[in-house]
């Protein structure tokens, strides 16, 4: 009777470990700062431009809007995320700026700091939970 008291309790405290083990990004993001820069010219921080939504099954929605020089840009595309060693996350998605590998600079529960290039084209992106 013990041993299958034993095995209940086992099997029951596996079953909770991996369904409650969901990453860390899982959940809704405020994208805090959005930041376009290049070398030798004027770049461009924008701030509390929306939100980045990550699910456990490794796909997303991202609801952003935000206007440089009288352009509006609107991004409420779905996309797919992997998370890759603590180092970099890839974001896959149609037609959307967010849409890249992003290297992960700094990496804590309720703050995400990430930063990408194109050529001497920097985007730094800043999410908070």
């Amino acid at each position: 009777m013990e041993a299958r008291a034993f095995k209940a309790s086992v099997v029951f405290l596996a079953v909770v470990f991996l369904t409650s083990c969901a990453h860390r990004m899982v959940g809704t993001w405020s994208v805090q700062r959005y930041e376009n820069t290049t070398p030798g010219q004027q770049g461009v921080a924008l701030h509390n431009i929306g939100t980045i939504q990550f699910n456990k099954n490794g796909s997303g929605e991202k609801n952003v809007s935000y206007t440089v020089l009288g352009t509006t840009h609107e991004d409420k595309t779905p996309f797919q995320w992997t998370w890759h060693e603590d180092k970099y996350v890839v974001i896959k998605s149609e037609a959307s700026d967010f849409a890249k590998t992003w290297i992960i600079m700094t990496n804590k529960g309720k703050f995400q700091k990430w930063k990408a290039t194109e050529g001497d084209h920097i985007q730094i992106l800043e999410l908070k939970k």
